[in-house]
């Protein structure tokens, strides 16, 4: 009857006022169309006929001309309208029925960081900053709520309760309703919450919600805060609005302010995601075939994220691990002690107590890190704290552990505790290291171009003065032409038509992006500027960061030694990096020969190298600031002169990876 009336109206069908309004007695026997026409007149201020209130309470129809103006005009459009809102309301009640209201929990609420106990304008200033640089990184592009998140802020003695107060997270707005994200007190209330189309109310579950809203929809106590302090926008003109909200069972929100402390969480939060998102890969091949929503490959990634002045608690940085899906993050061992974060110096034993613990290697021998004594492994013994380091006897543990070991067993302790994480296997080369004359020659390449370092026959020569003879055929000993790679850059190596470092996953993916012959002994010497690479485009994420963004990478390289003469192995580095950023080396170490050094040389337009020759310790104020340190199979715990550079890098507090 509504549809028929409707179409009747569209045509600009004549009515008489009788006619009409028998029309409208008819539709006011149904019992919507009835309420809603009372409901109308009601607001706008006609009373129903006390005869006509029945069960439908139905307005008296017969007055409504001469109240609406005598024009039959309004009382069409009047009716119309009526007809309409009901018609929208039912549609919609089917959608929402069917659909869901989308995902997200409404708008946010009237709370507002200026009420937070102990929080300062500078803080909330830093709050708002990093809020800003999460929203222009769009990650709802691509994440959407059932996308959940695995945080890590710092170790768990960190925080109240010894534990982390939101360890995952989803985003929200990527398909519709609320922008934002959610932190959850576990994974299991984020699951119960997530529905397929819209957020679940799950009664006494408490989360943290960051909305993204419109100025002009703020409360005036944020759009004040906002106007004072000269607040960061997020985007246009959104700005966060941050609360705890708790599910009651009635099904209503209860809101309250976050503690300081929970704001110096979501600061970190925010600050990592910004970065460690746009590293997410899509898994095509683990996606069901039927699913429109995008699948990614399991990830973690932690990022050092540097405290403003005034959320400092004593550190400066506070590692940050996301993972996905969520518990893929380090797992704090029980022994772990109390420093800021799982990459930072731990203190070192209170007693000096040491434990006979036995290193079983199947007799293969080890070195004693304090006399370099060669022992079978069954008859070493290592540092029962950390149990990163090999002793031959006890007297070598307990001298070794005044000299230097003291200060350092703490930060070899958390290494060790995430040695699978930090683990660099992939680009490890096995050779016949113990005949290596033996092996060169059957490759016919002994005491051949950069060879000449793998064996001991030119050992009187300098370090990085080997002669060389030609070009690159004959710095890779002569190899045939199929079996090194040529100094060109690798093609269709585009993403969405942006290029970016080849992330390499081992030798066998790179063997074939240059087409050579898994026979070719090349890797040997490309796994020194491969561990390189590897670390900076993989496990440090700000030097990541910077080469994606097109900038120079600093990197200081200790106790280079064979690499002094493999700089055309290094200029492969510069391919990898595929037009993007730029590596600046500086190698240093009582090696490098006098006269070459302080000379550069720009061994391909996106590297150069730096030779400084010198201990670390006293070279390092002369030399740029570096992004991150690398020490490769340069012995800093053996060797006594290394001993100020370990102190000189602990205080400066820059990343440090040191391989073997």
């Amino acid at each position: 009857m509504s549809s028929l009336l409707l179409g009747c109206i569209d045509f600009d069908l004549k009515f008489s006022a009788v006619g009409f309004l028998s029309i409208l007695h008819a539709l006011a026997e149904d019992d919507a169309v009835g309420q809603e026409l009372h409901r109308q007149l009601d607001a706008a201020g006609v009373a129903s006929s006390p005869a006509k209130q029945g069960k439908h309470r139905n307005p008296d129809l017969e007055s409504l001309p001469l109240l609406l103006c005598g024009s039959l005009g309004n009382l069409v459009r009047f009716v119309k309208r009526v007809i309409m809102d009901l018609h929208l309301k039912n549609l919609f009640g089917r959608f929402q029925e069917q659909f869901g209201s989308g995902p997200g929990l409404g708008p946010g609420s009237s709370t507002c960081l200026m009420k937070v106990e102990g929080v300062s304008p500078n803080f909330i200033k830093s709050i708002y900053k990093g809020s800003a640089a999460l929203y222009r990184t769009e990650p709802w592009k691509r994440l959407r709520p059932c996308h959940l998140f695995g945080i890590r802020v710092g170790k768990d003695s960190d925080w109240s309760g010894k534990k982390q107060p939101f360890p995952c997270v989803q985003f929200i707005g990527g398909d519709g309703g609320d922008v934002g994200f959610y932190m959850f007190r576990s994974e299991s209330d984020a699951k119960k919450m997530t529905g397929p189309r819209e957020t679940i109310r799950v009664p006494n579950v408490e989360l943290l919600r960051v909305s993204y809203e419109p100025e002009a929809l703020m409360f005036p106590s944020n759009k004040r805060m906002i106007k004072s302090l000269s607040l960061e926008a997020s985007g246009t003109d959104r700005f966060p609005v941050i609360d705890i909200a708790r599910c009651m069972s009635s099904g209503e929100l209860r809101f309250r302010n976050p503690t300081l402390e929970e704001l110096r969480f979501v600061y970190a939060f925010m600050r990592a995601i910004s970065l460690v998102h746009p590293l997410l890969q899509e898994d095509k091949d683990g996606a069901p075939k039927w699913s429109r929503m995008m699948y990614f490959e399991t990830f973690i990634e932690t990022v050092d994220v540097q405290w403003p002045p005034e959320m400092a608690k004593g550190h400066d940085l506070v590692a940050v691990t996301v993972s996905h899906p969520p518990g893929q993050a380090y797992e704090e061992k029980a022994s772990s002690t109390a420093s800021s974060t799982p990459t930072k110096y731990a203190e070192p034993p209170r007693e000096e107590v040491f434990v006979d613990v036995r290193v079983n290697s199947n007799g293969v021998l080890r070195q004693c890190t304090l006399c370099e004594k060669e022992v079978h492994g069954d008859q070493s013994q290592c540092c029962a704290q950390c149990r990163a380091v090999v002793y031959c006897s006890s007297l070598c543990q307990k001298q070794h552990w005044k000299e230097t070991h003291k200060s350092m067993c703490g930060l070899y302790k958390a290494m060790m505790e995430r040695e699978e994480e930090l683990a660099m296997k992939i680009f490890l080369f096995p050779c016949s290291a113990d005949q290596p004359c033996k092996w060169l020659e059957s490759l016919g390449i002994h005491q051949k171009g950069m060879w000449r370092r793998k064996c001991g026959c030119y050992a009187h020569c300098p370090l990085g003065l080997l002669p060389v003879k030609g070009g690159l055929w004959d710095s890779w000993g002569g190899l045939d032409d199929e079996e090194y790679p040529r100094d060109s850059p690798f093609h269709n190596h585009v993403r969405d038509g942006i290029s970016s470092p080849i992330l390499l996953s081992g030798w066998s993916e790179y063997y074939n992006l240059r087409s050579l012959p898994l026979s070719s002994p090349v890797a040997d010497i490309l796994s020194h500027p491969f561990t390189v690479y590897y670390i900076l485009t993989a496990l440090n994420i700000s030097s990541k960061n910077l080469l994606l963004k097109g900038k120079e990478v600093i990197l200081h390289y200790l106790g280079p030694e064979g690499e002094l003469d493999w700089m055309p192995a290094f200029a492969e580095i510069g391919h990898l990096l595929n037009g993007s950023g730029n590596i600046h080396i500086v190698m240093v170490g009582p090696e490098v020969p006098t006269n070459l050094s302080g000379t550069t040389s720009g061994i391909s337009s996106r590297v150069r190298v730096n030779l400084v020759r010198g201990n670390y310790q006293d070279e390092a104020t002369y030399l740029p600031s570096p992004h991150i340190i690398v020490a490769l199979n340069c012995g800093l715990e053996s060797y006594s002169a290394w001993g100020g550079a370990l102190e000189l890098i602990k205080s400066r507090g820059v990343v440090v990876i040191e391989a073997a």
